[in-house]
């Protein structure tokens, strides 16, 4: 692609050493940058792009992408701020795939990853192909293995690639968890959704945005930017319903969902059991019944989410019952892996996530026995959801055991004792602690009986754990496993 094709569509912007060449890609990492390529320089928290820019050069870059004149002999273009421009040039480069897919994307605090894939079954229940991204990686189908990603939503060029390939591959619908992060950064600038879904919006990732003022302005984004004829699916439970509502745009179709609020679509009559949540369906003046293999009052938000997002469609409400029906866990989200004790490993890293799924734990737990919760908090993160989360933990559990989860840079000790300021008496004979994770989950069968139920939480589906000069294997489910090898698994 020419460079001025691929420019074509931006404002305020300088040139320099311009010359109308061919872009055969586009990097941001020099030693990634490749003959052809047009590199963008990025500011970052930790390194400066420009910087690196000759290394580029010297790598073969026929262009740059920049914030400031360098002294470099090759074209330059130059932008305020490179970063939320990249995605306008991701976009361009891969002829804006998403102008052309039924792009749905899921925000909110907690849930995303499972409604994506819900949705996911859905559309695949309605012999439609649907691709996923999110947090786990994206895949091509619902039987496809996971590919990589680096972040929850890809930075634009991979975005945009990505979407491309499963346009090339014959898929019309990609269902996309859309994180606070990547529309503060302008990383799905240029995404065409036909439909966007909110779960909900509690405590986290205020060490980025400080306030929840500006966390929910970042998720706002998604359903400002709506089409009209676009579609917007909103939980009426929570208590930011109506801040989303009335960032809608006219001509965008809502539907509402919920427990306890009057909703479009509303469930009913809720029971669970370790097979998973029984209720009613109401919608359209109708009633049905709903078997799901999921657990939790949270999955039945996200049941609801994923219904909702199907009516949307135009899915026929059978269709999308027997999708749900005949859909098992997501990874690493109420997981559980072994039975005597039950043993669940659970993603669940915020105040709200965590309360939600000790008592989603709690319906499960005999009368007489113990609901054991194990977790952590991450390193270099908000600290203020610390002590939030012991005092959660302390309040719904019968025991307590505090450990490490990503410490990054910081001391381990140091964000214990930030989390048991949370918890009111330590009491020795149910509140523990083991700054090794490992040894911590080993600790677990010292303090349970066969009967008792046993939270991990924070972790889910990563199979890494981030130290201060490493990143080593480690899967919560895999330890487990090993400590519980002698019991009955699932």
């Amino acid at each position: 692609m020419l460079l001025s094709k691929l420019i074509g569509s931006l404002k305020d912007y300088k040139t320099e050493n311009y010359k109308d060449v061919d872009i055969t890609g586009i990097s941001y990492n020099s030693k990634d940058t490749k003959s052809g390529d047009i590199f963008i320089c990025i500011r970052g928290e930790t390194a400066d792009g420009h910087i690196y820019a000759q290394n580029a050069a010297d790598n073969g870059a026929s262009a740059l992408f920049c914030e400031e004149k360098l002294n470099i002999n090759i074209p330059q273009i130059i932008v305020k701020d490179t970063k939320r421009t990249m995605a306008y040039i991701a976009s361009a480069f891969y002829n804006e795939p998403s102008q052309k897919l039924n792009l749905i994307g899921v925000t909110g605090t907690n849930g995303k990853t499972t409604v994506t894939h819900l949705i996911q079954r859905i559309l695949e229940e309605n012999k439609e192909k649907c691709a996923l991204i999110g947090t786990l990686g994206y895949k091509l189908s619902s039987t496809d293995e996971y590919k990589e990603a680096k972040h929850t939503t890809p930075q634009p060029p991979e975005l945009q690639r990505d979407l491309k390939l499963m346009l090339d591959d014959g898929i019309n619908n990609v269902v996309m968890e859309v994180s606070s992060h990547s529309l503060e950064q302008n990383r799905v600038g240029c995404c065409c959704f036909n439909g966007a879904v909110f779960t909900n919006l509690t405590q986290d990732h205020l060490d980025y945005h400080i306030t929840m003022k500006n966390y929910f302005k970042a998720k706002a984004i998604l359903f400002e930017n709506l089409k009209e004829g676009s579609f917007a699916v909103i939980n009426a439970d929570d208590n930011y319903a109506k801040d989303f509502i009335s960032v809608i745009p006219s001509g965008v179709k809502v539907i509402t969902y919920g427990v306890k609020n009057q909703a479009d679509v509303k469930a009913e009559n809720i029971d669970f059991s370790i097979d998973g949540a029984k209720f009613t369906i109401e919608f359209n003046n109708q009633l049905e019944k709903m078997n799901l293999h999921l657990n939790g009052m949270f999955s039945v938000y996200n049941a609801l989410a994923a219904f909702s997002t199907g009516l949307a469609l135009g899915i026929d409400y059978k269709t999308i019952i027997n999708a749900l029906e005949n859909t098992g866990s997501v990874a690493g989200r109420f997981e559980i892996v072994s039975k005597k004790p039950l043993v669940i490993v659970d993603y669940a890293h915020t105040p709200d996530g965590l309360e939600n799924v000790l008592k989603a734990a709690r319906e499960l737990t005999p009368v007489q026995s113990n609901l054991i919760c194990l977790f952590g908090c991450g390193g270099d993160r908000d600290t203020t959801k610390r002590p939030k989360m012991g005092k959660i933990a302390d309040e719904l559990s019968d025991k307590v055991v505090v450990t490490s989860d990503n410490p990054r840079s910081e001391d381990p000790q140091l964000i214990i004792s930030d989390i048991m300021a949370g918890i009111k008496t330590v009491d020795t004979q149910r509140i523990f602690v083991e700054p090794d994770r490992r040894n911590a989950i080993k600790f677990l069968k010292t303090i349970s009986t066969p009967l008792d139920v046993i939270v991990i939480a924070g972790k889910g589906h990563e199979n890494y754990q981030i130290l201060k000069n490493e990143t080593i294997h480690f899967d919560d489910r895999e330890e487990a496993g090993k400590v519980f090898a002698d019991v009955q698994h699932v």
